[in-house]
């Protein structure tokens, strides 16, 4: 297994209130560990105009799947705080780093 860090990017088409965000941020901490923080990258960032890009890690054998759970996670967070689908608009996630014992 490898550990990836995925970005999944996306556009907030209603604005995110300081709750939400702070609850999507707990929700989403535990796909944040040891590569990503030690690469100081940071989990959450909101642009001014309602972008915004989720990094977190996951364990998978390959690119294809460890994007594929990103996105499921991204998308279970967001519906866990209460945002939904329609108000966060996800855009294909891309692999911004990797750690394997390979």
């Amino acid at each position: 297994m490898t550990t990836f860090v995925i970005t999944v990017p996306g556009t907030f088409t209603s604005a995110i209130t300081d709750a939400e965000r702070a609850a999507l941020e707990r929700q989403l901490s535990p796909q944040h560990t040891d590569v990503s923080e030690s690469e100081g990258v940071n989990l959450l960032t909101v642009n001014e105009d309602g972008t915004f890009a989720v990094r977190l890690e996951v364990e998978s054998a390959d690119r294809y799947e460890a994007k594929l759970d990103a996105t499921r996670l991204v998308s279970a967070a967001l519906r866990e705080v209460g945002i939904a689908e329609s108000d966060a608009a996800l855009a294909p996630p891309a692999v911004t780093g990797m750690d394997s014992d390979l």
